[in-house]
C-alpha cells in the first residue's frame, strides 16, 4: 500500500491510494481532479473507486468530473449529499479495494456525512485512516452539525480504538496553527513540544499516527490533568466542549 498526498486549493488534501499488490488506485477527496488524476495517470493504474470524507465542498466539489472523466467509477460516501455518490456507507460497513480492506467508521461531529476510511494492507501489516476534517494532526473539525458528545464518541472512542501505528491521513494542512494553540493548553507535553518542533520544518506534515494523536492531540487528551486545569472542567466531554471552544476563539 501507497499513499500520495496531493496538496489542493490553500491548505487542503486530497490522496490517491495506491494498491501495490492488486494494481489498482483509489482516490479520496480529489477537489481539484487535473491533479488527482495526473498522478493517476503517472502511475498506469486502474482507477477504481472514490472515496469522499463528507459532503462539504471544499471536499467533494471534484467528484462530478471525476465520475465523468472515468465512467463505471464506484463513488462512496456518507450521505445523500455526497456528489455522484454510487453507494453510501454505515458504521463499520466493510468492502474491499484489490487486495486492499476497507472500514467505514461514521464520525459525528463535524458534519453527519462524515466518514473515516480505515484501510489494512495484511499482506504487509500496515494500516492507515484518512479522517477527512474530523480528526486533524493536533487538532479536530469544528462542530458544525454534531455535538461535543458526537466528537468526543468520534475521537476518544472509533478513533482511539484503532492500532496506535495507523496513519493519520487527515483533510487539511492546519498542524502548525493546531500546535500553536495545543501548547497553550498543554505547554508541559514533551511529547507535544517534540513534535510541534519536528512539524514546523515539514512543507507537508501527513501522516501522524493515532498514536502520537494520542499522545499529542488536546482533543484526544481531555481525560488528563493538563486539559482538565486549563478548562476547569473534570468530565471529559465537558472538557473536549470547552477546549473547542477555546480554539475556536484563538
Amino acid at each position: 500500500m501507497k499513499v500520495i498526498p496531493v496538496p489542493c486549493l490553500s491548505d487542503n488534501y486530497a490522496y490517491v491510494l495506491v494498491d501495490t499488490e492488486g494494481k489498482q488506485v483509489a482516490v479520496i477527496d480529489p477537489v481539484e481532479p487535473e491533479k488527482v488524476l495526473e498522478h493517476v495517470e503517472a502511475l498506469g493504474m486502474e482507477l477504481t473507486a472514490l472515496l469522499t470524507t463528507h459532503h462539504h465542498a471544499d471536499h467533494s466539489a471534484g467528484n462530478n468530473e471525476v465520475a465523468k472523466a472515468k465512467p463505471g467509477l464506484e463513488i462512496f460516501g456518507g450521505d445523500s449529499r455526497i456528489p455522484s455518490m454510487t453507494k453510501q456507507l454505515k458504521d463499520g460497513e466493510e468492502f474491499t479495494l484489490g487486495s486492499l480492506h476497507v472500514r467505514a467508521i461514521q464520525t459525528f461531529g463535524h458534519t453527519t456525512s462524515s466518514i473515516c476510511y480505515y484501510v489494512q494492507d495484511k499482506h504487509n501489516d500496515e494500516r492507515v485512516v484518512f479522517t477527512g476534517d474530523t480528526l486533524f494532526v493536533g487538532g479536530c473539525g469544528r462542530l458544525f452539525e454534531g455535538t461535543p458528545q458526537d466528537m468526543y464518541d468520534s475521537l476518544n472512542v472509533k478513533l482511539a480504538a484503532l492500532p496506535r501505528d495507523t496513519k493519520v491521513y487527515a483533510g487539511h494542512e492546519y498542524t502548525n496553527s493546531n500546535f500553536k494553540f495545543a501548547r497553550s493548553v498543554d505547554g508541559d507535553n514533551s511529547d507535544l513540544i517534540a513534535k510541534a518542533v519536528r512539524c514546523a520544518a515539514l512543507p507537508i506534515t501527513m501522516p501522524s499516527t493515532i498514536g502520537e494523536e494520542l499522545d499529542t492531540n488536546p482533543f484526544m487528551r481531555v481525560d488528563q490533568p493538563a486539559l482538565q486545569k486549563a478548562t476547569g472542567k473534570t468530565d471529559p466531554v465537558e472538557v473536549l466542549a470547552a477546549v473547542r471552544k477555546m480554539k475556536d476563539n484563538f
